[in-house]
């Protein structure tokens, strides 16, 4: 990176298919973007993820912005050669591919959002109404002690690298009837877990810094999105509760807002095929 950042990626499938940009979840890396029976059953797709600055191999980048997300995939497709791309990110990755839909729109084809929470300063939205307990809890304290917050993290971080079970255990309290059925699937299960340990292996930095730019100002305003924006959402999710798909949904000009009206945070998973074949679509063929 030009700022000295050494920025970590891998790609999958065709070469020469339609490239989409990946944007891992919270905690999370690259190796966890997507199911990779998803990529097999793709093959005119050319995947690409990468670590956010602090997760996995990427270096840290403090003080980052949600914003800084549209720079490194700008930076990644510039050296891999890309000109239009899609982007699709899940929980803590979307409202970062919501910046790449604002700031990139010369770029970007359309973007897809799945499980975002809306920004901390949403007029009209209780930001943590409909929200797990320790979520809240979580984000308060990040909020107002985030030196314990980072210490918190780091003892966390070091438990999921020695088992990376514990962070389901640790977040069991928003687990939905759906949630627990798909992440006790064998294959999303290994999935989630190798990512988990992987994006913690050597500190908690990336956690931390997520948190931090997800409850600070994004650095762009989502009316200002002029992109197609596709926002899925499960309506029984607890880590990012519907009334923020519904802010989401009434202040993105072009969104097309999606909702499974029994689906869970970990839902959005299983959405992925659907949500594809809308980001791959030729323009023409869609609404």
């Amino acid at each position: 990176m030009r700022d000295g950042r050494r920025l970590a990626f891998e790609e999958w499938g065709d070469p020469d298919g339609t490239p989409v940009v990946l944007l891992h979840g919270t905690p999370g890396c690259r190796l966890g973007a997507v199911p990779h029976d998803l990529i097999g059953a793709r093959p005119g797709v050319r995947f690409i993820a990468y670590d956010r600055p602090g997760y996995g191999d990427s270096d840290r980048g403090p003080g980052r912005r949600v914003a800084q997300a549209a720079r490194d995939v700008a930076a990644l497709a510039d050296a891999l050669g890309l000109g239009r791309f899609a982007v699709l990110g899940r929980a803590g990755g979307a409202p970062h591919a919501l910046a790449c839909a604002a700031l990139l729109p010369a770029r970007v084809r359309r973007v897809a959002a799945l499980a975002s929470t809306a920004p901390p300063v949403a007029e009209g939205l209780n930001w943590f109404e409909g929200m797990a307990a320790s979520c809240v809890e979580e984000f308060t304290r990040a909020l107002t002690d985030p030196l314990d917050h980072a210490d918190r993290l780091a003892a966390r971080a070091a438990a999921i690298r020695a088992d990376p079970a514990q962070f389901f255990a640790s977040i069991r309290d928003g687990l939905t009837d759906s949630d627990r059925r798909i992440v006790s699937t064998p294959a999303v299960s290994d999935l989630l877990l190798r990512s988990y340990r992987a994006a913690l292996r050597t500190s908690a930095y990336g956690w931390l810094d997520d948190h931090l730019a997800l409850l600070s100002h994004w650095g762009f305003d989502p009316a200002g999105i002029t992109r197609p924006v596709l926002l899925w959402h499960g309506a029984e999710d607890t880590f990012a509760p519907v009334g923020h798909f519904e802010w989401l949904a009434r202040h993105i000009p072009r969104a097309r807002p999606v909702l499974d009206p029994k689906g869970g945070h970990f839902s959005a998973l299983e959405a992925l095929p659907d949500v594809l074949d809308w980001l791959c679509a030729a323009p023409r063929t869609v609404g």
